[in-house]
């Protein structure tokens, strides 16, 4: 079987990032981008996806986390979209319900070649220490816009805004891991179109 793998490396005047991912990993991580948060949350959205990520990114955040956060969101997009190839043989759905303490997050993914995204989720809070609770909707939106997949995501409960956003992950993890997985005795494009 032909390796899922990606490599992306972006450079911009606000971002310097480089990527691996591995679809068909064990969830093994290694995150630097100069945001301790954000480095969480990706390490979690690894380990629970089971896709192998390393990411490095240096970014302009003496003017603020903006601009990283979405070039890695588009570069995540972009390495899936490549891994992906074809996306032959996959299963192409993924969902979660995932409970964090109080909080409870519901997420649906479709590997459609259609890129859209709805965002349920309220924190109650701005920031979490200095980190903007609404770049976690501009990570996503920019790894939907670039992988080209649909993705819903909708907070049923919760109020602590770390147990929200952790939710948010690790059920966007287990969705994504769900749908890339190589469906059972699956060759063919999963779409009576024949193409994704």
């Amino acid at each position: 079987m032909k390796a899922r793998k990606s490599a992306i490396n972006r450079k911009t005047r606000e971002t310097d990032i480089r990527l691996k991912l591995n679809l068909d990993g064990t969830g093994v991580s290694r995150v630097c981008t100069g945001i301790g948060i954000f480095d969480h949350m990706l390490e979690l959205f690894s380990k629970h996806s089971r896709i192998n990520l390393d990411v490095t990114a240096k970014g302009d955040l003496r003017v603020d986390d903006h601009h990283t956060v979405e070039d890695i969101g588009i570069c995540i997009g972009e390495a899936l979209r490549e891994a992906l190839g074809s996306k032959a043989g996959i299963d192409r759905y993924g969902f979660c319900m995932l409970p964090m303490d109080e909080a409870l997050v519901s997420v649906a993914m479709d590997l459609s070649g259609r890129a859209h995204l709805r965002y349920d989720v309220k924190t109650g809070r701005q920031k979490i220490g200095g980190f903007d609770l609404q770049l976690i909707e501009e990570f996503f939106q920019a790894l939907v816009g670039a992988a080209r997949i649909t993705l819903h995501v909708q907070l049923i409960c919760g109020k602590n805004p770390h147990h929200i956003i952790e939710a948010v992950f690790k059920a966007v993890a287990r969705a994504l891991g769900m749908a890339v997985r190589r469906a059972r005795g699956g060759r063919g494009i999963p779409s009576t179109k024949g193409k994704l």
